[in-house]
């Protein structure tokens, strides 16, 4: 019964990790629609790119870490997004590039992925 319970939450527990990792994709979501709307280069633009650049670092970290509990394959996949979209955010940033759509479409994918 012990082990059941502590199966149990873990179970709680990954969800509430995909629920806060679906909150802080919304919220990048959020930045970038505005970024999208004010333009490239304005400071909303900037917020978005250095939010969703630290997020990725964070996310990139944990999926790197041995003890991740995802499919290898999955991870890999994961990993190759998120290294994607810090190399899109640093295009953006030094104006190569005005992909934030391409931005945009990728978080939305990950975040629908989430529930």
């Amino acid at each position: 019964m012990y082990q059941l319970s502590y199966a149990e939450h873990l179970e709680d527990d990954s969800l509430s990790c995909r629920e806060r990792e679906r909150f802080a994709m919304q919220q990048a979501l959020d930045l970038l629609e505005t970024a999208k709307a004010e333009g490239i280069g304005t400071l909303a633009c900037i917020e978005a790119l250095s939010y969703l650049s630290r997020l990725w670092t964070v996310l990139l970290e944990d999926l790197a870490n041995d003890d991740n509990g995802l499919p290898n394959v999955v991870r890999a996949d994961l990993l190759s997004v998120g290294i994607w979209i810090l190399k899109e955010c640093e295009a953006i940033q030094k104006g190569t590039s005005q992909n934030v759509d391409g931005l945009i479409n990728i978080c939305m994918i990950i975040k629908d992925g989430l529930k």
